[in-house]
């Protein structure tokens, strides 16, 4: 992800000399700062890996809460639709009354 924008790799950065003049830079110091910058670069490969983890299994989990979301208002959209028709206690013991009717055979 981040690959095409990074020039240098710690390896690079680990490999890297540099020509000595007579008014040159100390080789120690050099050599100290630039093991800085590839703690850092180790350090900032880490936590990227670790985001990208982290991104992926975050959007696992949003795909799955999508499709849950979607099946739970499909369930609220078909329960509305009920709503339309309600059923009350009274036609509940009509049907009930009716049926045992036709399992006892009472006749009234």
């Amino acid at each position: 992800m981040y690959n095409e924008k990074i020039a240098l790799t710690t390896q690079d950065i680990l490999n890297k000399d540099f020509k000595i003049d007579a008014r040159g830079y100390r080789p120690q110091e050099v050599d100290k700062f630039l093991d800085m910058v590839i703690a850092d670069y180790t350090e900032f490969t880490t936590i990227i890996k670790k985001q990208e983890s982290e991104i992926r299994a975050l959007t696992e989990d949003n795909i799955k809460l999508k499709q849950e979301y979607h099946k739970l208002r499909s369930r609220l959209e078909a329960a509305g639709e009920d709503r339309e028709n309600p059923v009350n206690n009274v036609d509940l013991l009509r049907r009930i009354s009716q049926l045992e009717k036709i399992v006892f055979g009472k006749n009234q």
